[in-house]
């Protein structure tokens, strides 16, 4: 696999797309209050004026210019907007596929705030996001979610290329070896990969691949493959596919080798799993 054909989101938001929905834009005025809504993540763009933000236990973190807070599972926050300076701001709510078991959501931090004259190429999106939420033009609300989504993907860029993220499975796609081996098990997970496979990708020995992979990423590769067969496991059993065809799509030589790899990550098997979802 090239350095060229390396794309480390296209596995990652095919197996588990993120979906947007505005629900607020216009100034903030006074104080505001939001809460945690299930298993949905929040992005906020803070397109002018000062905005205090508070968070249960946590000191306040002060805007002062136009930026974006990302807020990828349920937080309570409160925004405290100075009458003098009111804050404009255009809000979406994110969905992640498979909540909390999504990879992107769960690798991210409790909240994200950046400033937006940081993020290359995001004026152009953010220019027509805008524009959009001004007018009364046919398809109005789902131009604007969608260009909320291409947004996220300015963020995530963002994050791996600035190296924004330490540690965890977004921080082993900011290196620029180790990125090589994950994208390689998340593109294929159906191969039977060796650590000699793996390092012989990111093009590492053996002994540094292994080392390395476990300081930045925090698990072996062993166990980082069979979570993400999981993940994709449970993506799969969502949509109500048969567990037989699932396990030789992510790897395993039967229905019961996956059942067993399933309970080591989950404490549960893939019928009890299905199950909970209902309760």
């Amino acid at each position: 696999m090239t350095e060229a054909c390396t794309d480390r989101l296209d596995a990652l938001l095919t197996h588990f797309p993120v979906r947007a929905q505005l629900f607020r834009s216009g100034t903030l005025c006074g104080i505001t209050d939001f809460d945690a809504p299930a298993e949905r993540g929040q992005l906020h763009l803070v397109r002018s004026g000062t905005l205090e933000v508070i968070h249960p236990g946590s000191a306040p973190l002060k805007i002062a210019e136009p930026s974006l807070l990302l807020y990828p599972r349920p937080v309570a926050r409160r925004f405290v907007s100075d009458v003098r300076d009111e804050a404009v701001t255009t809000c979406a709510e994110l969905r992640f596929e498979g909540g909390a078991s999504n990879p992107i959501a769960s690798a991210l931090p409790d909240v994200t705030c950046l400033p937006l004259a940081n993020i290359d190429g995001i004026d152009r999106s953010l220019s027509l996001l805008i524009e959009e939420a001004a007018s009364s033009n046919c398809g109005r609300r789902e131009m604007i979610d969608r260009l909320f989504e291409v947004v996220l993907i300015q963020v995530l860029r963002h994050l791996m290329e600035s190296c924004g993220l330490q540690g965890g499975m977004l921080g082993g796609m900011s290196h620029p070896k180790l990125r090589k081996a994950l994208v390689a098990v998340h593109e294929q997970p159906e191969r039977k990969w060796s650590l000699d496979a793996l390092a012989e990708v990111a093009g590492m020995s053996r002994s540094a691949f292994a080392n390395a992979f476990h300081d930045v990423v925090g698990s072996t590769p062993g166990d980082y493959l069979q979570a993400w067969r999981v993940r994709l496991t449970q993506a799969a059993l969502r949509k109500g596919r048969p567990l037989k065809l699932i396990a030789l799509e992510v790897g395993y030589g039967s229905e019961a080798a996956l059942s067993r790899a399933f309970k080591a990550q989950c404490r549960l098997s893939p019928r009890e799993w299905q199950q909970s979802l209902s309760r």
